[in-house]
């Protein structure tokens, strides 16, 4: 934290089953944004593809457009202007406009001021093939971002990471040792890859750099066929859940006390202990 951050926040996690049409969509999360207000949020986190769950390319790139153009995006920064309420939505399914031709896995901040803080584009492309056939090729649909990101809040530094980027700890130890406090995570995660790994991968992001962990999550049965995991998380920096969702929509409320990640930082100093080394 720096001098001038807030030690006291209070996030809502939104969770939900997303739907294939972004009118839809908007019409789930629009009332769960407004109960996390309500409950006293300061902060309210989105999952992964918030405004379209839909797993065919071709479908996707029909209902999909620029973030200029997006109605869930323009609703979100709407929500957060009326009620002075930083929002973060995991990832937005966008039409980047570049020349790969692909989408882009985008994540959004947006200020209390309704203005988009920072974005950040998946960098992990989900390309799996898990036992019983089923099998994900991300990189089909959306091409991967390059850049690592971070931004500055009231409450301290935030890390945007989404979904299968948690197994790649090296991204989130890079922006921990930039002084983040809060790392996010949030997913569309599959049911078998959840059951196994979820709740481990998180707690080992959050105990590794000392951080806060928050990982907002799609969940149940998708119109697309897609089977979501659920268990919305926060994670403390000693690596304790504070709140889980469970497989159930809605909102799910926690209070941190960021004064905790330097008291964590100071008993086990890992980010300072960091050695370099040769093969």
């Amino acid at each position: 934290m720096t001098a001038t951050s807030t030690a006291k926040l209070r996030v809502a996690l939104v969770q939900y089953t997303g739907a294939m049409t972004i009118a839809e969509n908007i019409r789930i999360v629009s009332p769960q944004v407004q109960q996390a207000v309500d409950g006293g949020a300061e902060m309210v986190f989105l999952p992964e593809v918030a405004n379209l769950v839909q797993r065919k390319a071709e479908a996707a790139r029909l209902e999909v457009t620029t973030e200029t153009e997006d109605p869930f995006l323009k609703t979100i920064c709407d929500l957060a202007e009326q009620t002075s309420t930083w929002i973060h939505i995991g990832s937005l399914a966008v039409q980047p406009g570049d020349k790969d031709g692909r989408l882009a896995n985008r994540g959004f901040l947006i200020d209390a001021k309704g203005a988009i803080s920072a974005r950040y584009d998946k960098i992990h492309m989900f390309d799996v093939a898990l036992s019983g056939g089923e099998t994900y090729r991300e990189s089909n649909t959306y091409r991967p971002g390059d850049r690592a990101v971070m931004a500055d809040t009231p409450w301290g530094k935030l890390g945007l990471t989404i979904c299968y980027d948690m197994r790649f700890p090296h991204l989130y130890r890079d922006l921990a040792s930039r002084g983040v406090s809060i790392l996010t995570a949030p997913s569309a995660f599959t049911r078998k890859t959840g059951t196994a790994h979820w709740h481990t991968l998180l707690r080992a992001r959050a105990i590794e750099n000392s951080c806060f962990m928050i990982a907002a999550a799609q969940t149940g049965d998708h119109p697309d066929g897609r089977k979501t995991y659920g268990h919305s998380l926060v994670v403390d920096p000693w690596g304790e859940i504070i709140a889980d969702q469970g497989t159930e929509p809605g909102v799910l409320f926690a209070d941190l006390d960021l004064t905790a990640v330097d008291r964590v930082r100071t008993m086990i100093p890992s980010l300072n202990n960091n050695q370099t080394y040769r093969f």
